[in-house]
């Protein structure tokens, strides 16, 4: 059984609300009393003030009424790295997957790229089929992360250390070639990885330097290299210092990444996390790193060939302190950050546009006149009331 979709409009006008967007530049807008006009499963177009008198015989939404003062509009949240959640695991097939994003369409998210951890390619490649069988067209998911096989097995986190191997060894074009692959997570430090980003580059595929050894230099290099992303920041990876500023630092430094922040308290101090957002300003894109657990009870949870405990909402690997993955939503960890200093505009920005930008996706992300018809209408304390993916609501 898979959850039944929402019914679908043709046309929808949803008024009286705070809009926060990106711009045309990928830089936030905050409109107030602003409406948008969904149409065909695009945003046809934006605005605010009264409601041009054509658009006022369609059906239409008050967004004041439905979630009440100071209800805020946005488009959906992207998340570029999850595992699953709902008490679903992605790995665990379509049915699974299903679940899995409806527990996160709750939350506000209408895209996801799935994440899967290191396993033998033959079984990463059955995956890619798995996703691509289950996606369907405009569906929420939206590809495939592979956070590994190609890991420091030092730096290898909750990753079964038996998959792991050097990029040198894997068909990176075959493995694109499998399926919606979007993005690979690898060490660069290990043997052939300059190889295997320019293949991956070359069939479209985004790289992101992660679970890894790398110093400052070499992470650089990755990075002139055509890798464009920083897994999880600070998590499984050389530390910041002020002489020795490792991976981070060289991320921080270079306009062209984008860095991956889990903001559920855990993985990152709140401080260091509002200091990411000042010292790399519209690039920090906030992903949930969610496993099965996610939205679901504590408990004991299965992540790739590994079992996970999760106890008041914190993952780790079993009888271990090794995070594993975590129970974070994108809803909550807007709110997390604005908590901690980040202006809301900006943490918008970083669950929407910044990611959608960092794969490639400049049609999700915004509500600007052109892109997929995805919205979520918020109340004034960050939780959803309702959502729109293609312009048809999402059963909550």
């Amino acid at each position: 059984m898979t959850p039944s979709p929402g019914t679908a409009v043709a046309d929808v006008l949803i008024h009286s609300t705070r809009l926060i967007t990106a711009g045309g530049d990928g830089r936030p807008t905050d409109v107030p009393d602003a409406w948008v006009h969904l149409s065909d499963g695009v945003v046809v177009a934006t605005g605010s003030g009264p409601v041009p008198a054509p658009l006022t015989a369609m059906p239409s939404i008050d967004g004041s009424k439905v979630a009440g003062a100071g209800a805020i509009l946005t488009s959906g949240l992207i998340d570029i790295h999850n595992h699953g959640g709902g008490g679903h695991s992605f790995e665990d097939g379509a049915d699974a997957m299903a679940w899995a994003a409806a527990a996160h369409a709750r939350c506000g998210v209408t895209r996801i790229v799935a994440s899967f951890v290191s396993a033998p390619v033959s079984v990463l490649t059955a995956q890619l089929h798995a996703v691509a069988g289950a996606a369907g067209t405009n569906g929420p998911l939206i590809g495939v992360h592979l956070e590994g096989p190609c890991l420091a097995h030092g730096r290898r986190g909750a990753h079964d250390p038996e998959a792991l191997t050097p990029p040198a060894s894997v068909d990176f074009a075959a493995l694109a070639a499998s399926g919606p692959l979007v993005q690979v997570t690898m060490a660069p430090e290990l043997a052939g990885a300059s190889g295997a980003i320019a293949a991956l580059r070359e069939a479209g595929v985004r790289v992101a330097v992660g679970h890894t050894e790398a110093d400052q230099e070499c992470a650089a290099a990755a990075f002139d290299a055509g890798a464009t992303i920083l897994t999880h920041a600070f998590n499984a990876m050389p530390s910041l210092h002020h002489r020795m500023p490792g991976p981070v630092g060289a991320a921080m430094a270079d306009e062209r990444v984008t860095l991956e922040v889990v903001a559920d308290g855990h993985h990152v101090s709140p401080i260091v996390v509002a200091m990411l957002f000042r010292a790399a300003a519209g690039r920090i894109a906030l992903v949930s790193d969610a496993m099965a657990a996610a939205a679901a009870a504590d408990g004991r949870y299965r992540l790739g060939g590994l079992h996970v405990d999760v106890e008041a909402g914190r993952a780790t690997l079993a009888g271990t302190d090794v995070i594993a993955g975590s129970t974070l939503t994108l809803d909550r960890a807007i709110r997390n950050v604005t908590a901690w200093g980040v202006p809301l505009t900006d943490a918008i920005i970083a669950a929407t546009a910044t990611p959608a930008l960092a794969i490639g996706r400049a049609d999700l992300g915004t509500l600007a006149p052109g892109a997929r018809g995805d919205a979520v209408l918020w109340d004034r304390d960050m939780s959803a009331v309702a959502v729109w993916r293609d312009g048809e609501p999402v059963e909550r």
